[in-house]
């Protein structure tokens, strides 16, 4: 059985697209933070409405909220399909709360690190779009699809300058120490994330293999 893969990198660096990749060939299971807790903030009840108004500001939604959807979730699969966790843990609370949670299932792990200046992340973040009509996900400062030419564009309303600098200033205060912590603990592998694609996938692949 493959390890469990702690997906981790700032807002733009393409964890999404690369776990994706990752789950399709590997047969991986994805947990996506910020799906999951996108798809509460669309519920009209309290919950949902609290985490609207928090991911609106681009701050992070409280531990106990996170981690009640993560045991949610590993309780529908069994122990032998392993998970990709895109977005958690973002602070060493969460990070304890899930490697306990993790170790409580016996499941073991490893943490891959997608690295992307901050400068870089802005500027992907600014022009990400995502197509209405076939789905595709692109970035440009045009409404305008380059996979199948439709109009019908979203932009998500947390990718303004704002709140993508205070993202960006919590992943450095609250994300980055942990990347210290998985270090010395041999759990740690980083990839250029400013590479193509197929390239950080590549790179992603030829390291799990020295550690899966």
């Amino acid at each position: 059985m493959h390890k469990d893969i702690i997906l981790v990198g700032k807002q733009g660096s393409g964890k999404g697209t690369q776990a994706k990749i990752l789950a399709k060939k590997l047969g991986f299971k994805i947990f996506e933070t910020g799906a999951a807790l996108r798809e509460i903030a669309q519920q009209d009840t309290d919950l949902g409405r609290e985490v609207l108004d928090i991911t609106s500001r681009g701050d992070l939604v409280s531990n106990d909220i996170v981690m009640k959807i993560v045991e949610n979730f590993l309780k529908t699969l069994d122990n032998n399909t392993p998970v990709i966790f895109d977005g958690i843990p973002r602070s060493e609370v969460q990070r304890e709360t899930l490697e306990a949670l993790l170790a409580k299932n016996s499941r073991d792990f490893v943490v891959i690190e997608i690295k992307l200046s901050n400068e870089e992340a802005l500027n992907r973040l600014l022009i990400r779009a995502k197509c209405n009509d076939c789905g595709a996900n692109f970035g440009s400062p045009e409404d305008l699809c380059p996979v199948c030419g439709s109009e019908n564009i979203s932009r998500r309303k947390d990718d303004n300058p704002d709140a993508i600098m205070n993202r960006l200033k919590n992943f450095d205060e609250y994300t980055y120490p942990l990347l210290e912590e998985w270090e010395k603990a041999g759990k740690l592998i980083s990839v250029d994330g400013e590479q193509s694609v197929e390239e950080v996938s590549e790179e992603i692949f030829s390291k799990l293999k020295e550690v899966q």
